[in-house]
C-alpha cells in the first residue's frame, strides 16, 4: 500500500468575482418576493392589490434612481466592474430582460387571477368598451363636467415642438387626420389629479349617501375614458388612433454641493431639473403601431431597449387606489398598537412624567406593534416642561401634516425653547417636502442645518436637555425608522428612550459635528457612520472570529434591510470560514451567497416580507457570552457606512438584550409562513411548516402580542 501525502487546501480568493451577487438584480429578486405577497391567497384581496401597486411603484424608483445611475455610467464610459465582474452595459442588459419578466408575470396575475377574484367580490374594474349605454352616459357626463376642462392637447408639428413628457406621466399619443387629409401627431397628458380609475357609480369605493357601503363597486380606467372622448377635444378632425404611453426619467441627479453657496437654492433647482432627465423607461401597449412608437422613440431620444410592452393597464401603482376602497371584509383586520408598561401611566398632560419614566429605566418600543405616540408625547412633552432648555433633532423623512415638526414649531414659537434641527434636504424624493418644513422652521426662529457637505444624514436621534436640581440631563429617543407618523404604522423599527450619560454625551457631541466644526473621531457608546462605524464594526466582527477560531461558541444574527458591502461580507466569508454561525435576515438587497462549501457553509439568509415593511437594524453579536447588541439607522452598505451620518446606538439592559434576541430575532427564524430562504445562486424559496409544525407568522404573531399587551 502506498502512502499519499495529504494535499495542502488551497485558499479560497474572498474577491472573485463568482462570490458575490449584483445588486441590482438582487433588487428586482426582491420584487418578486413582494409579488408573491399578491400571489398569496391566503392575504386579503385587496391587499394582494396592494401588492402588485407596491411593485409597480418600486420598479418606477428602482428605474428612476439605479437604472438612470447606470445609464449616466454607461453613457460616460465607465467600464469598472461591479462586484461580481459586470460592467455598467451589461447589468443594463441584465436588467432589461428581468424587468419585463417581472413587469408581465405581475401582469398575467393582475388580469387572470387578481380581476376575476375582484369581480367574484362586486369590484369591477371595467373597459370603455365594455360599459351599457346608461354606464357610459354616467362615465360620459363625468368627462364633460370634470375630466375635460382640465385637459391641454398639445400638437406636434413644424409649428409647434415636441412637448416635454414629465417624468412617471401617463400619456395619449394620438393620430387625427384633417379635411385635407393629413395625418397629424398630438399628445395629451392623462391628469395626474384625478383618479386613475373613474367610480362608474358615484358611491364606488366611498359610501353611498345613506352612510352604508355598497357591495359592489365598478370603476373604469380614466385614460380610457378620455380616449372614447377624444372628438370633443379635436372637433372637425378625425381621431385616426391613441394609444396610452408612460415615461420614466432619469432622477439620479448629482448635487455639487462644493459648488454650492447655498444648499438649499442647490436642492430646489436639482428637483427642478430631475423632471428633465434622459428617458429610461417607456412603457407602450403591444398593439401599439410603429408609427407612433417611431415618433415617441425619435423625440424622447429614447434607446429602444428601454421600451417595454405590455397589455393591461401600463401604471400599476395607480391600482393603490382600489386598496383604498371601503371593504374591510378585503382587508387585514386593523389593530390598536400598544403602549410599553412603563410609559402606560403617565400622563400626557403632566410634561415631567415621561422623563420620570426615563429615568427609571431605558424604554423599548417596537413599532407598528407599539405606538409611535409617546415619541410625539416625548417631544411635546419637552415643549412645554419648564426644566426643558433644548431640544434637537435630525429629520430625514416626515411626511405631510408631521405632528412632530408642528411640536417642534410650538415648541421654539409658544415655549420659546431653544430648538435646533437638522433637516436633511438631500432625502431622495422627500426634498420638496423638507425644503417647505426647513423655511416653515426657520421662520419661526428655530435653528435650522441642512446637513454636511458630500453626506446625506441618516441618522434618527432627538436630543432633550433638562435642567433638573443643580444639574443638567440628557434624555435621548434614538430609532432605526424616520420621525413619520405614517411610516410608523406601516413600517417595522424600533425606537430606544435612555438618558444614559454617556449616550448624552455622544448625542451632544454628534450634534456638535452636524452643526458646527467638531473633529471628533471617537464617541463614548454610539457607533457613527462615516467617523468610527465602519471600523468598530469590522473589530467587532474579527473579535467573534477570533472567538470561534479559539474553540468557543460563535455565533452573528443581523436583520438589516440590505447587504451590498464587499468589505462586510468579505468579513462574514472568514467567519463562516472560522465557524461562527451567521445568520443574516435581510429584507431587500443581497450581495452575499449562503451555502456555499468552504466558504459560506455556515451561513443562512432569510428574508420576511409581509403585511409590514421590515424596516429595524439589528446587529447581534453572541461575543463569548457577553452578549452585544446594536441597532440603528445603518445597512451595511457602502453609502451608509462612507457617505452618511449613520448611528447604531448599543442595547444593554441584560433583559432588553434577551427580549430582541428571543422575541424578535429568534422569532424571525422560526417563521415558516412569510419567511423565504436564500440559495446560493441568490434565489429565494418560500418555506412552509412540516406536517408536524404549526404555521408561525412573525408579524401577526407580534400583532397578537400587542392586542394582549392592549387588553390587559
Amino acid at each position: 500500500m502506498t502512502d499519499h501525502a495529504a494535499q495542502p487546501v488551497q485558499p479560497v480568493d474572498l474577491d472573485a468575482h463568482s462570490l458575490y451577487l449584483n445588486r441590482e438584480l438582487s433588487q428586482l429578486e426582491f420584487q418578486w418576493r413582494v409579488l408573491d405577497e399578491a400571489r398569496d391567497p391566503s392575504n386579503p384581496l385587496l391587499e394582494r392589490i396592494k401588492f402588485i401597486a407596491i411593485v409597480g411603484s418600486n420598479l418606477e424608483e428602482f428605474f428612476m434612481v439605479r437604472v438612470g445611475g447606470l445609464r449616466m455610467q454607461r453613457d460616460t464610459g465607465v467600464t469598472e466592474l461591479s462586484p461580481d465582474g459586470l460592467t455598467p452595459a451589461r447589468q443594463l442588459a441584465e436588467i432589461r430582460k428581468e424587468a419585463q419578466r417581472l413587469m408581465e408575470g405581475a401582469e398575467s396575475y393582475l388580469l387572470t387571477q387578481l380581476y376575476p377574484a375582484l369581480k367574484e367580490k362586486g369590484i369591477f374594474v371595467m373597459n370603455y368598451s365594455d360599459l351599457s349605454a346608461k354606464q357610459k352616459e354616467g362615465v360620459n357626463e363625468y368627462f364633460d363636467e370634470v375630466i375635460f376642462p382640465v385637459l391641454t392637447p398639445l400638437a406636434y408639428d413644424p409649428g409647434h415642438p415636441f412637448p416635454h413628457i414629465s417624468n412617471l406621466s401617463l400619456n395619449l399619443a394620438v393620430i387625427v387626420k384633417g379635411k385635407d387629409g393629413a395625418r397629424r401627431f398630438a399628445r395629451i397628458k392623462v391628469p395626474p389629479s384625478l383618479p386613475q380609475l373613474v367610480p362608474i357609480k358615484r358611491s364606488s369605493g366611498g359610501m353611498r349617501k345613506d352612510g352604508t357601503v355598497p357591495r359592489r363597486h365598478y370603476f373604469v380606467w380614466l385614460d380610457q375614458v378620455i380616449k372614447a372622448n377624444l372628438q370633443a377635444l379635436f372637433p372637425g378632425m378625425e381621431i385616426i388612433e391613441a394609444y396610452p404611453f408612460h415615461v420614466t426619467r432619469n432622477s439620479d441627479m448629482e448635487i455639487q454641493e462644493l459648488e454650492a453657496i447655498d444648499l438649499l437654492d442647490i436642492i430646489e433647482e436639482s428637483v427642478r431639473k430631475r423632471r428633465f432627465g434622459a428617458v429610461v423607461r417607456m412603457l407602450i401597449p403591444r398593439n401599439m403601431p410603429l408609427e407612433i412608437k417611431k415618433i415617441l422613440i425619435d423625440n424622447l431620444k429614447i434607446d429602444p431597449n428601454d421600451v417595454y410592452a405590455l397589455n393591461g393597464p401600463l401604471v400599476h401603482s395607480s391600482l393603490m387606489e382600489l386598496a383604498k376602497i371601503d371593504r374591510l371584509d378585503l382587508k387585514d383586520r386593523p389593530f390598536l398598537p400598544s403602549v410599553p408598561a412603563q410609559l402606560k401611566s403617565v400622563d400626557a398632560y403632566n410634561p415631567g412624567q415621561i422623563f420620570e419614566a426615563i429615568r427609571e429605566g431605558n424604554i423599548l418600543l417596537h413599532h407598528p406593534y407599539d405606538s409611535f405616540n409617546p415619541v410625539v408625547d416625548f417631544l411635546r412633552s419637552a415643549a412645554k416642561d419648564p426644566a426643558v432648555l433644548a431640544i434637537k433633532q435630525t429629520l430625514y423623512r416626515v411626511g405631510q401634516n408631521s405632528p412632530v415638526v408642528n411640536t417642534l414649531l410650538d415648541a421654539s414659537r409658544e415655549y420659546r425653547k431653544q430648538v435646533a434641527v437638522l433637516v436633511e434636504l438631500k432625502a431622495r424624493f422627500d426634498e420638496e417636502s423638507n425644503i417647505g418644513w426647513a423655511r416653515i422652521l426657520e421662520q419661526e426662529g428655530v435653528h435650522v442645518t441642512y446637513g454636511l457637505l458630500g453626506l446625506k444624514t441618516h441618522s434618527k436621534i432627538a436630543l432633550v436637555v433638562r435642567k433638573e436640581g443643580g444639574h443638567i440631563r440628557r434624555y435621548v429617543h434614538l430609532g432605526t425608522g424616520n420621525y413619520n407618523h405614517i411610516t410608523a404604522n406601516l413600517y417595522e423599527d424600533l425606537g430606544v428612550f435612555t438618558c444614559d450619560d454617556a449616550i448624552g454625551a455622544d448625542a451632544t457631541d454628534l450634534f456638535n459635528y452636524l452643526t458646527g466644526y467638531s473633529t471628533r473621531e471617537d464617541y463614548r457608546k454610539l457607533l457613527v457612520a462615516p467617523i468610527n462605524l465602519r471600523r468598530r464594526f469590522e473589530e467587532m466582527l474579527r473579535q467573534e472570529i477570533e472567538h470561534a477560531r479559539k474553540g468557543q461558541k460563535a455565533r452573528l444574527l443581523f436583520k438589516m434591510n440590505a447587504l451590498v458591502d464587499k468589505p462586510m461580507i468579505r468579513l462574514l466569508y472568514e467567519a463562516s470560514q472560522a465557524g461562527v454561525k451567521v445568520d443574516l435576515i435581510v429584507r431587500g438587497i443581497c450581495c452575499l451567497r449562503p451555502g456555499m462549501p468552504g466558504i459560506s457553509d455556515n451561513i443562512r439568509v432569510f428574508s420576511i416580507v409581509g403585511r409590514f415593511l421590515e424596516h429595524s437594524r439589528i446587529y447581534y453579536f453572541y461575543n463569548a457570552g457577553q452578549e452585544v447588541i446594536y441597532t440603528g439607522s445603518a445597512d451595511l452598505m457602502p453609502r451608509n457606512l462612507n457617505q452618511r451620518v449613520e448611528v447604531l446606538f448599543p442595547v444593554e439592559d441584560a433583559q432588553m438584550i434577551r427580549h430582541i434576541r428571543d422575541d424578535i430575532l429568534e422569532l424571525y427564524l422560526r417563521d415558516n409562513t412569510k419567511c423565504r430562504m436564500m440559495q446560493p445562486d441568490g434565489k429565494y424559496i418560500h418555506l412552509a411548516p412540516a406536517d408536524h409544525e404549526t404555521p408561525l407568522n412573525t408579524q401577526e404573531m407580534l400583532i397578537s402580542r400587542a392586542r394582549a399587551q392592549t387588553e390587559n
